[in-house]
């Protein structure tokens, strides 16, 4: 009995560890990699377009996306970054075009709140800090 107990223990303690994990496309290209924690997906993940640029990277918490997110076109360039918990866009989203700020995006638990194309209106009404 002592023995089940024990093994038992074993591999529940297996089950609770943090694992480093790759997957691969079928062109044998990186897919994502990150940590694995009880089966989901927990602190920083990175993937990639099936061309080997990165596509998005960020954190998770207990398998869901959360805080900021930085997602890039095909190419490999800064498309946006965003605020998230949840998994949902929830706070800010810097849009860019050709690497360049063009536009802030407001959200709460996905949807559009406000947005804003010049700095100056997205400073009168914000505060910088709510960027971090």
């Amino acid at each position: 009995m002592r023995f089940l107990v024990f093994l038992l223990l074993i591999s529940s303690f297996a089950n609770a560890q943090k694992s480093y994990q790759k997957n691969y496309f079928e062109n044998g290209k990186l897919e994502s990699a990150g940590w694995i924690i009880k089966g989901e997906k927990t602190e920083y993940w990175r993937f990639y377009h099936s061309n080997g640029k990165l596509k998005e990277e960020g954190h998770y918490k207990a398998g869901e996306k959360v805080n900021w997110w930085i997602f890039y076109d095909i190419h490999g360039k800064v498309n946006h970054k965003c605020q998230l918990k949840d998994g949902k866009k929830n706070g800010y989203c810097l849009m860019y075009k050709n690497q360049k700020l063009i536009s802030a995006v407001k959200y709460s638990l996905g949807k559009k709140i406000k947005q804003w194309t010049d700095f100056r209106s997205f400073k009168k009404e914000n505060r910088l800090r709510d960027l971090q």
